[in-house]
This record gives C-alpha cells, structure tokens and sequence, in this order.
C-alpha cells in the first residue's frame, strides 16, 4: 500500500511540475523555462561540489557532528555529506547535523550561495523582461 501511495504522490508531483513549466497562459508572465533549468542545475551542482568538498577536509578528523547532547561524529559517508550540503544550499537546516572546524566556514558560503543565486535568478528575469520591453 506504501508503494502505490509514494508513487501516486510522485506522478501528481511530475504531473504539477510539467503543467507548470509548460503551461501558455502565462506568456507575459515573468518565468523563464530556460533560467529556471539553468539554476537548477547550477544550484545542484554546486551543491555537489560542496558535498565532495566536505567529505574530503573529514577525512582525517571528523568535521560533522550529531545535533544532540553527546555529539557523536556524523558516520563518515558521501551520502551524509550529500545531506548536509542539500539542506545548508537550500536553506532548510533541520539542524541534524551540526559543522566543525572549516566546515563551517564553507557551510556559511555554501548556505550564501544557495541565497543570492536565486535572486540573482529572479533579477536577471526581470531584467529581461523589462529590456524586452522597451524594445
């Protein structure tokens, strides 16, 4: 029953974004399909990046820590990394996992990033939405 529930929820997920990207009825409206995919890109590969960057300045010590009283080293895996780079570039911090050492430095970069570039992002389209208009 948890299969069918996830996938039905996962095509209503595709359904919605596919309307949405390909929908007409906003042809003046400001989004642009080919910035969007561009972001998005950008966003996850930096996002990347910076997954490989943590987990190789935690090889020697650990550098990420369980959010909790005994703070216990996060177990060191790429896919922990991955975690902790997806939720600092998108601004979500659950607070699971708490940086030491450089980490933290790169996580307040990281966590900048994933700030300015969608509003560099949304400048930029409405830059160009207003240069097209006094064409």
């Amino acid at each position: 029953m948890a299969t069918i529930v996830t996938l039905g929820a996962l095509l209503f997920i595709l359904v919605n974004l596919i309307y949405f990207l390909k929908d007409k009825h906003f042809k003046y409206s400001y989004f642009s399909t080919a910035l969007f995919y561009k972001l998005f890109f950008v966003l996850f590969g930096i996002m990347i990046a910076f997954a490989v960057l943590y987990y190789a300045l935690s090889f020697d010590n650990p550098m990420l820590r369980v959010s909790s009283p005994g703070g216990k080293p996060v177990e060191h895996t790429f896919s922990n990394y991955l975690y902790y780079s997806g939720v600092t570039i998108l601004s979500v911090g659950y607070g699971d996992y708490i940086p030491t050492g450089y980490l933290r430095f790169f996580a307040l970069l990281e966590a900048a990033i994933g700030l300015l570039l969608p509003t560099a992002y949304f400048i930029k389209v409405l830059d160009s939405k207003g240069n097209k208009g006094n064409e």
